[in-house]
């Protein structure tokens, strides 16, 4: 079902590299900063719609995963292993996910995901250049097709002006090397966030997967 359907905003600060060409620490990959994202406005009782799109987004991307014999993994700070959750909740989700990472703490991001800590100092946890390092190191570790990362705050607290409640970064490590980037300033309470938060790394995912799909099937 199109995002559209529950009030999600357009993509927006959307980055590419080739990690064959650039590594995730290597800065190349890094897109300008201060750029604005936009917000994405909550209707009261929205949360009723998350469950059945998460569920239709998961099995989708299931689907085509086993058609294509590739596997994905997750790196996850504020959706808590949310991601995952989703993801398995689709019977046989073994032949396509095996593993995951919930990486809350920077040190975590550090010592399972391979980001630079310099990178964490100079540019906080919820930032583009650390969900890019998060998804390649993700991908890497786990020996996955496609890995997706996500960094933001949930609420209600941690906001600050630069960032405030809602802002989610996003990262999809790749199978063809590209790394996809991406920042979403969403509203609603904690939960509601993080609904948006994993419905939104599901739905890229599923996207960039077919994309894959396709392109085979044309060739």
């Amino acid at each position: 079902m199109p995002a559209a359907l529950i009030g999600l905003p357009a993509l927006c600060c959307l980055h590419e590299t080739n990690l064959d060409k650039a590594g995730p620490s290597s800065g190349a990959a890094a897109g300008p900063t201060g750029m604005l994202c936009p917000v994405t406005h909550v209707e009261e009782g929205a949360m009723s719609h998350y469950d059945p799109l998460i569920d239709s987004a998961a099995a989708r991307l299931g689907r085509v995963l086993e058609h294509l014999g590739q596997r994905v993994s997750t790196a996850e700070s504020c959706t808590g292993g949310g991601i995952a959750e989703a993801i398995t909740r689709v019977a046989g989700s073994s032949q396509w996910f095996e593993t995951g990472f919930v990486t809350y703490a920077n040190s975590s991001k550090a010592r399972w995901l391979g980001v630079e800590p310099a990178t964490l100092e100079a540019h906080g946890a919820v930032s583009e250049p650390v969900v890019l390092a998060m998804a390649a190191g993700a991908k890497a570790a786990a020996e996955a097709d496609m890995a997706v990362a996500v960094s933001g705050i949930a609420g209600p607290d941690g906001g600050s002006a630069e960032k405030p409640v809602g802002t989610v970064w996003f990262g999809w490590a790749l199978s063809d090397g590209r790394v996809v980037s991406e920042c979403k300033r969403f509203q609603g309470g904690r939960r509601e966030v993080r609904a948006q938060t994993v419905l939104h790394a599901l739905e890229r995912l599923v996207s960039e997967a077919e994309k894959t799909a396709a392109n085979r099937s044309s060739v």
